[in-house]
């Protein structure tokens, strides 16, 4: 398994990318947060570590730590916009529920 992006999420990601010349990458994370656990985090990444796992799509290296792989493994990313909102939009497997905003997940104890 790996990260999957949608073409919307890889052209804006892309963007992100062409505005920062000295980013390596988009780092996929994790952080404790909201009020089912966890939440993504989505930075520009500078260097790539040896505790990363690095996919490419298309030109566009998406880096993930070795201890968040297991909470991420499979999602596919894509960018919607919604009026005037926009934002990156997360479908993972290992997602067991969400809190009803939408701004956090949980994952089976075992990830």
């Amino acid at each position: 398994m790996s990260i999957q992006l949608t073409s919307a999420a890889l052209e804006r990601m892309q963007k992100f990318m062409a505005n920062d010349p000295s980013a390596v990458g988009v780092r996929l994370g994790i952080k404790r947060t909201g009020c089912s656990g966890y939440s993504y985090t989505v930075d520009m990444a500078h260097s790539v570590a040896e505790s990363d796992q690095v996919f490419d799509r298309e030109g566009v290296r998406v880096l993930v730590a070795n201890d968040t792989l297991a909470f991420v493994e499979g999602t596919e990313i894509d960018y919607q916009r919604q009026g005037i909102n926009a934002a990156f939009v997360f479908r993972n497997p290992n997602a067991t529920g969400a809190c009803g905003c939408g701004e956090s997940f949980t994952v089976d104890a075992r990830a």
